[in-house]
């Protein structure tokens, strides 16, 4: 029997996902750039976080599609992930654009969803659910509408927009709390019938 060819852990979608770690920092220094105030900065910020958001999809659809999934990619792509969002949040929050009360709400969701995963891991992994995607897509627009520099009157739809995402953010870890619960209830079944 042969075995399965090794996945290189150095593949284009894990560089991908490097990439997005990486402008981390630079996206932060656009947004804080003359204090956040300045437009071309403000526009530098949101192409920046728009790149970084898009290689979050294509580097998912290129690991599954060519067989490049590994446990550097399982690992460092949510870390990625987060790390971009809550960069985003919190540098709105500083700036004064964002209340406080909603990067903590989204901030402590992703803490326990992550803590979450590493309590169940050994009975198995949760996989994303629809109304998890909804929320990463919610997330992204709402950001990108905060880090626009949009007329007074249209500023409410970036509001409205990041009320939804608060929203699906607490239902989904909720749905997320079930999920593990059922699926640790479920793995101490086995053992114990094993």
């Amino acid at each position: 029997m042969t075995e399965p060819a090794r996945v290189p852990v150095l593949n284009i979608a894990n560089v991908l996902t490097m990439s997005r770690l990486v402008l981390v920092p630079v996206f932060l220094y656009l947004l804080f750039a003359e204090d956040g105030r300045d437009h071309r900065w403000r526009l530098a910020a949101f192409a920046v976080f728009v790149v970084a958001s898009v290689t979050d999809h294509v580097d998912g659809n290129l690991a599954r599609k060519h067989g490049l999934v590994t446990d550097f990619g399982k690992i460092a792509d949510p870390i990625a992930d987060k790390a971009l969002t809550g960069a985003a949040l919190v540098g709105l929050s500083a700036l004064g654009e964002l209340p406080w009360w909603v990067t903590v709400v989204i901030a402590a969701r992703e803490l326990g969803v992550t803590l979450l995963r590493f309590w169940v891991i050994r009975h198995g992994v949760i996989p994303a659910s629809r109304g998890g995607k909804a929320k990463t897509l919610v997330q992204i627009l709402a950001i990108g509408l905060y880090l626009l520099p949009l007329p007074a009157g249209v500023e409410v739809v970036a509001v409205v927009a990041m009320y939804a995402a608060v929203a699906l953010t607490v239902v989904t870890g909720v749905d997320y709390v079930v999920r593990a619960i059922r699926l640790r209830a479920r793995g101490k079944r086995a053992v114990a019938g094993a």
